[in-house]
């Protein structure tokens, strides 16, 4: 983790032990933090969250959609509570967080949304039509919105991951992970960490004429 400047809200919906590792990086760094826990699919929590976070710090000049889930499986085995639940965090919980910190972005005239999509909700991928779906209705939301709040100097933008090496691919065995680079033009995987660089770009005013825009980050595999 290098140093921003920024306040750093953090939203967390079960285990609180990362979350305290998180915050104790963000000190050192010299940055302010507040941890809230909320569930992005529930209105309440969503307007809680932004109210303590405004209390807090007066203005949110950042905001990062990455809430989400899968769950995936075959469409005909799929059941509707595995559909209903992937789109309820990873699409509506983008609507109401972007929903809730819009109206005062609109107030500062100025603001930058940063949705998180995925490869899949551009090209599809078998065994995950409830997560495809939601990504890339992301997308779409995204193009409208940034349209929408464009006029009060507003952008909002799509990052689009492809793999990424985290800890659930780390076990994956060595014939699994062969398969998967010979899927990238660049032979491997990406990191967090390259995928936060871009996040933070599209944050800044480093891309202050980018909006409306869904980047891939994924090795050239799309």
């Amino acid at each position: 983790m290098q140093k921003t400047g920024y306040n750093i809200i953090i939203n967390y919906v079960s285990d609180k032990t990362d979350v305290k590792e998180l915050e104790n990086e963000i000190k050192k760094l010299g940055s302010e933090s507040l941890i809230i826990k909320a569930d992005v699919s529930k209105n309440e929590d969503v307007e809680n969250l932004i109210k303590q976070a405004i209390e807090k710090f007066g203005r949110i000049d950042v905001l990062v959609n990455n809430a989400g889930i899968t769950k995936d499986n075959l469409l005909m085995r799929m059941s509707e509570e595995e559909f209903d639940k992937v789109i309820e965090i990873n699409l509506k919980g983008t609507y109401l967080m972007t929903k809730a910190v819009s109206k005062y972005m609109m107030k500062q005239r100025k603001g930058s949304i940063v949705n998180l999509s995925s490869v899949v909700g551009v090209a599809g991928n078998a065994g995950q039509c409830n997560y495809s779906a939601s990504k890339a209705g992301i997308i779409g939301f995204t193009k409208s919105v940034a349209k929408e709040l464009a006029s009060r100097n507003i952008r909002a933008n799509a990052v689009a991951p492809g793999f990424i090496q985290t800890d659930m691919t780390d076990v994956l065995p060595d014939t699994v992970k062969e398969s998967i680079h010979n899927q990238i033009p660049l032979k491997r995987m990406g990191t967090a960490s390259e995928v936060a660089e871009l996040i933070y770009f599209l944050g800044s005013d480093s891309s202050s004429y980018i909006t409306g825009q869904v980047i891939n980050i994924d090795g050239g595999m799309i």
